[in-house]
């Protein structure tokens, strides 16, 4: 525990450079950026595989930890990739920094580590699948705070310190429509090894839990605003709110099964 403590505070610190870094005058996305983003992503990605070693941990500390490593180091991806995403650093990174203390906070309930090897491919799939669409989901959520705030400022004519960091309203929901596009497919292909686990466990395809029917009801939620973005041009706050609304379910059957099975009911 020792070692986990000092592993969890470390990865917190890590996380602070890119948080205070874009408050720095004419901040830009230059070496300093990435090695701060380098470093962020390195200590929360030391701490996962410190504690695992061949084993996947299901407690809830751990599912947040992975969250957080799996999140930095894709928005380290996108932010090669997408233009503006870069800007989104203080919010990502402070989101990500709050979800460590709170792991650290649930780091002494138990935990049984599931061994995937023993358990077959499927699972193994079925986790990196799972782990990939949440971290893009709550990238898409980021990205749609940064619009919904970019988005009041404007309206109030009061742009503040945060929001003259941040992309603009356009680069916001362009990156969040890309994300939450990707995030479907991937979440799809969760969906269909969740089945194939579920078939080989107990013959049956399907098992309607409350994880399931909130996964479902995620999937059916981003279809939906994608094919409202793409048929009428959704945009805006609703859009926000619908993405964050997508965000709040996958959460409530992500993380928030892990709290109550192991802080509630524990």
């Amino acid at each position: 525990m020792p070692d986990y403590l000092f592993l969890g505070l470390s990865a917190i610190v890590a996380l602070v450079p890119s948080i205070l870094l874009p408050l720095r005058r004419d901040h830009k996305q230059d070496g300093l950026f990435w090695l701060v983003l380098m470093v962020a992503v390195a200590g929360p990605a030391t701490l996962v595989l410190a504690t695992m070693a061949g084993s996947w941990r299901s407690d809830l500390s751990t599912t947040l930890w992975v969250t957080v490593a799996a999140t930095m180091a894709g928005f380290v991806v996108i932010s090669i990739l997408a233009r503006e995403a870069w800007r989104l650093t203080p919010l990502v990174s402070a989101y990500m920094a709050a979800l460590g203390i709170l792991a650290m906070v649930w780091a002494q309930v138990p935990h049984e580590p599931i061994s995937v090897g023993a358990a077959g491919g499927w699972i193994g799939v079925h986790i990196v699948v799972s782990v990939a669409t949440y971290a893009l989901i709550t990238l898409a959520g980021v990205a749609a705070l940064g619009a919904f705030l970019q988005e009041r400022a404007l309206k109030r004519k009061q742009p503040t310190a945060l929001t003259r960091i941040l992309p603009s309203v356009a680069d916001c929901e362009g990156l969040l429509v890309r994300l939450l596009a990707l995030g479907e497919v991937i979440l799809a292909l969760g969906l269909a090894t969740g089945m194939a686990l579920q078939y080989g466990a107990t013959g049956k395809l399907l098992l309607l839990d409350h994880k399931t029917i909130l996964t479902m009801t995620t999937f059916v939620v981003i279809g939906a605003l994608l094919l409202a973005h793409y048929k009428t041009g959704l945009r805006g706050r609703q859009a926000a709110r619908i993405v964050l609304l997508a965000y709040l379910l996958l959460t409530l059957g992500y993380p928030g099964v892990k709290f109550v099975t192991d802080v509630i009911l524990g």
